[in-house]
């Protein structure tokens, strides 16, 4: 499989996207409480799901009619389909999501909650190494006089 270049906004984009889904997901580890478990570990789907969107969707440039707005769960679908039964699972959740962030005591139960934590992990895991964004950061010489010795670093 040829991996496309990702450009550096997108990467940032999703980079940074990953990096709010895991405090989401710390979050959702440290939580006492089902519902806050719950909640936070469903935002941790969404913005695992944001990453995948910063790096593959594309802007649809909008006509004199207005487009029908679609929620990340379809658009991942669409531009990402092998994600497509994560986004299921996770748009069939939105709704106990919301009655867990308005409180209501009974529309999560504990195991529902865990379960759903170890769904994102594993969801994230996926995303993560589908999207390829971990690039050297340093070359691989490990002589540190190496830079110092470029034409463009001696003085003139």
């Amino acid at each position: 499989m040829t991996v496309s270049p990702v450009s550096p906004a997108a990467a940032g984009s999703a980079s940074r996207d990953l990096s709010r889904a895991r405090t989401a997901l710390t979050e959702a580890y440290e939580a006492d409480d089902h519902l806050i478990r719950y909640s936070s570990a469903h935002v941790a789907a969404l913005r695992v799901a944001a990453a995948v969107l910063a790096v593959r969707a594309r802007p649809v440039r909008s006509g004199p009619r207005r487009r029908v707005q679609r929620n990340a769960w379809v658009l991942l679908s669409e531009v990402a389909p092998e994600f497509g039964e994560w986004a299921s699972y996770f748009a069939a959740g939105a709704a106990q999501r919301a009655a867990a962030e308005a409180g209501l005591e009974r529309a999560v139960t504990p195991r529902e909650a865990d379960d759903l934590v170890k769904a994102v992990e594993t969801f994230y895991a996926l995303v993560e190494s589908s999207l390829h964004l971990t690039q050297p950061v340093l070359p691989i010489s490990s002589n540190p006089q190496s830079v110092l010795a470029q034409p463009w670093m001696q003085a003139s």
